[in-house]
């Protein structure tokens, strides 16, 4: 083998190793398998989050977002960061305080729970949510791990999903959530390391931001325009479909459940400060890898390896790390990658699994051994879902968290902040939140007029004001 493949081979195996040493700490009931048993450190959960956030939605997904629009990526970038601290603030602790209150193990849980008790069909609703759209979320992160090794030594597709499938399992069988989380710390290094590395490349290649902004403005001019052109709704709604999807966190089951899975309400403060900490830099460099993959391989979309792919400028990350880095390097920045993907997408099978034994069918709620049998089949239908779906990775991860955000976070929100919500209006809330994030996917509208979540949390919070303000009235007569 290459140095190249060497190098990717020993690190990958590593960073599994780190995720399957859990073993040593595991405790053989549900708890421990999806939460942790609730005694996560806050560095440990902020790395882990950002981690699990920001994997092939980062790497491969917003790299090639800013490679097809440019500068104007920025203001994904900061209307996300933005949503996503106002959800730190107000949201996270509250999520953290009722699953301790509770006792719960799983969003869905708390979404259909109250002081009154639990509203059964509610959870039921949220798990189905759950397991659909997070199975879809973990299929888009085999897709990004499969994109690496095909860039990397040509692979099928097929051939790194079913890798990362693999991997899954192992990491999933040897310590469940905990595995997750060990290796997302190990893995938060590897990535901005790997992204530090590709920047520093990119400078000595094309120059600073002058040389880049001369560069990109050849090729288009659009791509140095630092607003988007003519979006149907302006400017302000824009910006916030952006703060919204930030926002939207509050509805990702594998995120709230390393909220959940924290040692204490006290813990929260300083692992938001880790997390930001983290964050915030690595979503700037991947705006800055974008660029400078479009000033450098302006012509993906005609290289071999991109022939028959579903979104070529989603290779533009491995590509351009093989052309700039030494070969060790380049095994480093692309396990990394792998790693992360398929640690992403461990987390969300997982949870998924959580939702099937604990909110759908809460009989096997006390079954280890069929936490990871529901694990075992839900890896399975992303695995399928990641080898014939025909969207690439950032459609796929997009489509996946605007309906959870909107759905599952609008209803969590009500139910954290002790409004009242009869059992049919969250469930049309839901409904309707998914339905529209769908339409509005499907229609000539895009994520440059409003990123499609915003008109999901409208759909649902219309819905519940019609019953607040309108059917809620007549009944209480």
């Amino acid at each position: 083998m290459t140095t190249t493949a060497w190098t990717f081979v020993i690190l990958l195996a590593l960073i599994t190793a780190s995720g399957a040493m859990s073993v040593i700490r595991k405790r053989k009931n549900p708890r421990d398998y999806l939460v942790a048993s609730r005694e996560v450190a806050p560095w440990l959960t902020a790395l882990s989050t950002v981690a699990t956030n920001n994997s092939g939605f980062m790497f491969i997904g917003m790299i090639a977002y800013t490679y097809r629009l440019g500068v104007e990526a920025v203001w994904m970038m900061a209307g996300w960061i933005l949503g996503d601290l106002t959800a730190w603030f107000l949201v996270h602790p509250r999520v953290r305080q009722a699953a301790e209150k509770y006792n719960l193990n799983t969003l869905s849980g708390i979404i259909g729970t109250n002081e009154k008790g639990e509203d059964r069909i509610v959870v039921i609703a949220a798990g189905l949510v759950t397991v659909v759209f997070l199975s879809v979320y973990a299929a888009g992160q085999l897709k990004a791990g499969s994109t690496a090794l095909h860039a990397l030594f040509g692979w099928d597709m097929a051939v790194g999903a079913l890798i990362g499938t693999a991997i899954v399992i192992l990491y999933s069988f040897a310590g469940g959530i905990r595995a997750d989380i060990w290796t997302d710390a190990a893995q938060s290094f590897v990535m901005i390391v790997a992204m530090a590395m590709i920047l520093v490349a990119g400078f000595m290649d094309v120059g600073g931001w002058n040389a880049l902004m001369t560069n990109l403005e050849s090729q288009d001019p659009a791509l140095v325009g630092w607003l988007p052109e003519n979006p149907a709704f302006g400017i302000i709604p824009y910006i916030m479909g952006f703060m919204f999807a930030g926002f939207g966190a509050t509805g990702q089951p594998h995120l709230m459940t390393r909220l959940m899975a924290i040692e204490s309400m006290e813990a929260i403060k300083p692992a938001r400060f880790y997390y930001f900490l983290w964050y915030i830099p690595f979503f700037i460099a991947s705006v800055g890898v974008g660029l400078y993959c479009r000033a450098i391989i302006p012509e993906i979309s005609s290289l071999p390896v991109a022939q028959g792919l579903q979104e070529p400028t989603e290779l533009a990350l491995p590509l351009i790390t093989m052309r700039l880095l030494p070969d060790i390097a380049v095994g480093v920045a692309l396990a990394g990658l792998f790693a992360a993907t398929v640690s992403t997408a461990d987390s969300q099978i997982i949870v998924c699994s959580g939702a099937m034994t604990h909110d759908i069918n809460p009989r096997w709620k006390d079954s280890y051994l069929a936490s990871k049998m529901g694990t075992f089949i839900i890896a399975g239908f992303s695995l399928w879902v990641a080898l014939y779906a025909p969207e690439g990775v950032f459609g796929l991860v997009l489509v996946a968290w605007s309906a959870m955000g909107a759905s599952l976070g609008s209803v969590l929100l009500l139910r954290i902040y002790h409004q009242p919500i009869p059992a049919w209006t969250a469930i049309a809330m839901m409904a309707s939140a998914i339905v529209v994030v769908v339409l509005w996917h499907l229609s000539a509208y895009g994520d440059q007029d409003i990123f499609k979540i915003l008109p999901g949390f409208a759909a649902a919070f219309l819905v519940y004001g019609a019953w607040r303000w309108g059917m809620k009235p007549l009944l209480d007569r």
